[in-house]
């Protein structure tokens, strides 16, 4: 599932090493028979365009995009339980899922981060379509929103779309969408902010709840990684070393 940790990648923060690279991606997705057609000229239209763009600009719009506000945020529970109190056991489940198939995140990011989860997907073989058609329903609404935005990430949301096979009536959603009220503009982000600090300044008594640092206060530029289990470990540490 190689298309899957492609996608992974372009939906990750735009490092220095992924733009470096992007000559090489349009190569191989030229190159891949095995994709259909619709699904590599999504993927090869989101390269085109961001290959002419200057590296600081696309991070800048990235953060622009991706750190301003809830409503295209790139962490699937936020769409699916907000801030209730499922959400601390969603997470939970999720990494055990990780888990139970040998993975472990190398990295300090959230499980329900869209880039982890599809790279956790990458290794599921056939079952992958199965995990991505699960959160189809957030990836619709994520397509949406970043279609309002007049974003090209949408084209990467249309591109899962299309790998879990749902058909989706995009245009009824993008009407819903239409008429939400934007949370990135500086209005929207003053009033979260007022919201927050009436909120914590408000506390008789210090919620025991670790609040969630932005991707931006977690990111160290490196790629998305995993770790092999520790039980993983202890197995191929004990394997003899190969003959020379």
């Amino acid at each position: 599932m190689k298309v899957l940790n492609l996608i992974a990648r372009l939906l990750d923060y735009p490092s220095d090493e992924l733009v470096a690279h992007l000559d090489e991606l349009t190569g191989w997705l030229a190159e891949s028979e095995d994709l259909d057609k619709p699904l590599r000229d999504l993927l090869l239209s989101f390269i085109s365009h961001y290959e002419r763009m200057d590296a600081l600009d696309w991070q800048s719009e990235y953060d622009g995009l991706f750190e301003r506000g809830r409503a295209v945020s790139l962490h699937l529970f936020e769409h699916i339980h907000g801030e209730s109190r499922d959400r601390g056991q969603a997470m939970v489940d999720l990494m055990n899922r990780y888990r139970d198939a040998g993975l472990e995140l190398n990295e300090r990011e959230l499980p329900d981060y869209l880039p982890t989860y599809l790279e956790f997907c990458a290794t599921q073989g056939e079952a992958a379509y199965g995990w991505v058609h699960d959160i189809t329903h957030v990836i619709a609404l994520l397509s949406a929103r970043l279609s309002k935005r007049e974003s090209p990430y949408h084209l990467l949301m249309d591109a899962l779309l299309q790998m879990a096979g749902v058909f989706v009536d995009l245009t009824a959603l993008k009407e819903e969408v239409a008429n939400e009220e934007r949370d990135d503009t500086p209005e929207a982000l003053d009033k979260i902010w007022e919201e927050e600090v009436v909120s914590f300044t408000g506390a008789n008594n210090c919620d025991q709840s670790i609040t969630r640092p932005s991707a931006a206060q977690l990111r160290d530029g490196q790629p998305l990684t995993w770790a092999p289990s520790a039980k993983d470990a202890a197995q191929n540490s004990a394997q003899p070393a190969p003959q020379e």
